[in-house]
């Protein structure tokens, strides 16, 4: 039997929890006590009345869930506020991005505490079945928010970004054509705008060429491509991924310099450190701001602003990792399956994940030698 505890996300207007109150139910007919933080779901609209009745322990405080908890599973990694409550052995199952936060990284490490991010769990194929929902869904929010910002009222050049018979779309420029990049092309493209995307896998253009119908436009990245690109593009948005590493820096501030006032980034790719040199950590409080006219939005938690359906979909798809780690304990758990060994970012004071490892010039372990 494992504690699990389910805490309140305190990162600015971040409405998503962790686990579904159905979610909360599986676990506890698993034989497992889940401790839910009172309010923990009211921000995804799930009320504590509806963890309780699925078995849950409503507790007042996160001092108390994370002294009493073998695991936590969060969405977002711990701020501040929350290191000295993080305890030696705990568990800490959420989403880390430690290449892009170094504090973080130590505080883990300092505190000997087994943390497993979402986004480096992967499967043998290379997909990432803990990060895809939620790259799915900033993918297809990326577009929605920058119709917005283009908006005259809002800061942008005011274009429409599908246009109207007679006068030309919007121009859509992704980099990267991954699950956000792909996402974020088919609300594009449904909504009428001129899309061009921008991969360094000529296969993976190939396919989206095939699977994507519209007004699409496929290039091999390479500097010259993303500068021409970028100095005609209406949107920019950032959809470059390295798996757990530090998004590579493709659009320099040269390049944004290009661009036309009122224009506007959406970089995605901010909470691994962001894939546009001018690009910096916003929040859903304070989400843009002004680089030579361009309008940049830097939110690292973009699906928390759809927290309903954020929250069932991260859920569905951490719920079988999750009964895994609880019913078979941590080593049964990642030694039966490699996909979440890999998911382990720092262990026993160790740093397990070789991408943060060289993000900070630290020093790797592998899992297997500290078993």
């Amino acid at each position: 039997m494992m504690i699990i505890g389910i805490p309140k996300e305190i990162k600015d207007n971040e409405y998503r929890v962790s686990t579904t109150p159905g979610a909360v139910g599986t676990l506890v007919q698993a034989g497992h006590r889940v401790l839910v933080e009172t309010h923990a779901g009211e921000g995804s609209g799930f009320p504590d009345e509806e963890y309780a009745h699925s078995g849950a322990e409503i507790v007042g405080t996160p001092a108390e869930i994370f002294a009493r908890s073998d695991m936590i599973i969060k969405v977002k990694e711990p701020l501040p506020l929350e290191y000295d409550l993080l305890r030696e052995g705990q568990i800490l199952f959420t989403f880390l991005h430690l290449a892009a936060a170094e504090e973080v990284t130590r505080v883990l490490l300092e505190r000997k505490v087994t943390g497993i991010g979402y986004e480096t769990v992967q499967l043998p194929n290379g997909s990432l079945p803990l990060l895809t929902p939620m790259s799915e869904v900033a993918g297809r929010m990326a577009v929605q928010i920058a119709a917005h910002y283009l908006e005259k009222i809002n800061g942008g050049r005011g274009k429409l970004l599908g246009g109207v018979p007679g006068v030309p779309p919007a121009d859509v420029v992704i980099i990267g054509g991954g699950t956000v990049g792909t996402n974020a092309a088919m609300v594009a493209l449904g909504m009428g705008a001129s899309v061009v995307i921008i991969d360094i896998n000529a296969d993976r253009l190939r396919y989206l060429s095939e699977i994507l119908h519209g007004n699409l436009i496929t290039l091999t990245s390479n500097p010259h491509n993303i500068a021409e690109a970028v100095r005609r593009a209406d949107v920019l948005i950032g959809a470059v991924l390295v798996p757990g590493a530090k998004a590579p820096r493709l659009v320099t501030r040269a390049m944004v310099e290009t661009m036309k006032p009122g224009s506007v980034i959406v970089d995605v790719a901010i909470d691994q450190g962001g894939c546009v040199e001018t690009s910096h950590v916003t929040s859903h409080s304070n989400p843009v701001y002004l680089v030579n006219g361009v309008l940049h939005y830097g939110v690292p938690n973009i699906p928390g602003a759809v927290p309903r359906t954020s929250t069932y979909a991260l859920s569905n798809a951490t719920l079988p990792y999750a009964l895994k780690l609880a019913n078979l304990g941590f080593e049964g758990a990642i030694k039966c399956d490699a996909a979440l060994a890999k998911g382990v970012n720092t262990y026993k004071g160790f740093l397990t994940c070789p991408a943060v490892a060289e993000a900070f010039g630290m020093e790797c372990h592998l899992l297997d030698t500290l078993l």
